[in-house]
């Protein structure tokens, strides 16, 4: 009997030639990865265990991006726990002001994170790395301490799920808008404790930006891990990025799979999820007269490169409608720096929108864009959860980077091709 992607990769780091859903598991990671919410409480329960020293200090990873720029004292109190830690255990990749990035871009663009690993991380969107074939999940901050100590986790292997995408996709259209789709049809919990493994032509043919956006969202389908198969354009990503050798895991073509779903895609539209849930999806043609106060473009599932391009060429000669508030987010220090090269800032600046350093900010109601009771937002982040991005009042809804582009000038939800 055949073996999950899953499977694979656990049963090597757990040392054992074969392991099946259900079967509990000690196993070896590669990366350990917290930030500045979670790894004050990780530091904590790790000095606890009475251990000196992280068992590597090239795989130990803590990046401060969720209230940094510091926007109050505790959040710099927060700050100065990690780096303080940071600089004790001679951690090799810390990254504060001015180098960090929004996690879940930065590894995979500085080649923290190869083919085949086991990444775990103090936050629930880790999961992003199994666009790059890697097993990555999130964890709570207690199992990270030890992660962080003994270089080990324990897991109950999940029950991997297979979706296959087919068709072509239509214009304005991405991995956003698949992952929403997909989660609207299987429910928040869908996948729940599974591993999803995405595959088909519709994958193949999308970038990894697009790839890297629909691992992020595989928790909110309540997966444990969402992984794409290593191709010729995982291996381009890779090239001149990795940091070491790296492993391809490829599934067996008879692994036994908890499901099969199929999935056309061709006549797919641009997606929104209505609050309060990412499942709470409706093609954008449906979405009837909803006005907008504010729009959030970035974030770990579209603060990409390609994103930006995307919302450029809306936002292009236009301007943002004036009642409404567009506030764009690079993933990275390099996203940005690309973006500013590229000449998509002037764009962006020139239709009236702000450019923020890069920073988790609004996404989790922290700051650049808190939401007031009433306001209701268009933005490209993951969760749509009431209260998420500000009063519990306010209500946000999720899109891709062209809806949300394309929202901002018109001052409500609109499908791109409305502006044109």
């Amino acid at each position: 009997m055949g073996h999950t992607l899953t499977e694979k990769i656990l049963a090597d780091h757990a040392g054992l030639e074969e392991v099946h859903p259900g079967q509990f598991v000690d196993v070896a990671v590669d990366l350990v990865l917290s930030n500045d919410i979670t790894a004050p409480l990780a530091i904590r329960e790790f000095e606890k265990l009475g251990v000196e020293r992280v068992f590597d200090p090239a795989r130990v990873v803590i990046v401060a991006d969720h209230f940094v720029p510091n926007k109050d004292i505790p959040s710099a109190q927060q700050s100065l726990v990690i780096r303080q830690f940071a600089h004790a255990q001679k951690l090799v990749h810390y990254y504060d002001v001015g180098r960090m990035g929004i996690e879940h871009v930065l590894l995979p663009e500085q080649g923290l994170v190869v083919p085949g690993d086991v990444v775990v991380g103090a936050d629930s969107h880790t999961c992003t790395y199994g666009a790059l074939g890697a097993f990555a999940t999130g964890m709570g901050s207690t199992d990270i301490a030890v992660a962080m100590a003994t270089g080990r986790v324990w897991m109950r292997v999940p029950e991997t799920m297979r979706i296959v995408y087919h068709g072509q996709l239509q214009p304005w259209v991405g991995g956003k808008d698949l992952i929403l789709h997909t989660i609207g049809q299987i429910g928040v919990d869908g996948a729940r404790y599974k591993a999803i493994e995405f595959g088909g032509p519709v994958v193949a043919a999308l970038p990894m930006a697009g790839r890297f956006t629909m691992a992020n969202m595989a928790i909110e389908a309540g997966a444990k891990a969402g992984l794409f198969p290593v191709d010729q354009t995982t291996l381009a990503y890779l090239g001149g990025r990795a940091a070491r050798p790296y492993r391809v895991y490829e599934p067996d073509a008879d692994a036994t799979y908890q499901q099969v779903i199929e999935i056309e895609v061709s006549h797919l539209e641009p997606q929104v999820a209505f609050p309060h849930l990412p499942a709470n999806t409706r093609p954008v043609t449906q979405v009837v007269e909803v006005p907008v106060d504010q729009v959030v473009i970035g974030s770990c599932t579209n603060g990409w490169l390609e994103d930006l391009r995307v919302a450029a060429e809306v936002l292009r000669g236009r301007s943002v409608h004036r009642d409404v508030r567009c506030i764009i987010i690079p993933g990275s220090p390099q996203v940005y720096l690309d973006a500013l090269r590229e000449g998509l800032l002037e764009v962006f600046i020139e239709a009236g929108a702000a450019v923020s350093t890069p920073t988790c900010g609004p996404c989790l109601g922290g700051h650049m864009g808190v939401l007031a009771a009433g306001e209701r937002a268009v933005s490209t982040t993951n969760r749509n959860f009431r209260g998420r991005m500000g009063h519990p009042d306010s209500e946000v809804y999720l899109a891709g980077p062209a809806v949300a582009a394309a929202s901002a000038v018109a001052g409500r939800i609109i499908h791109p091709s409305e502006l044109e």
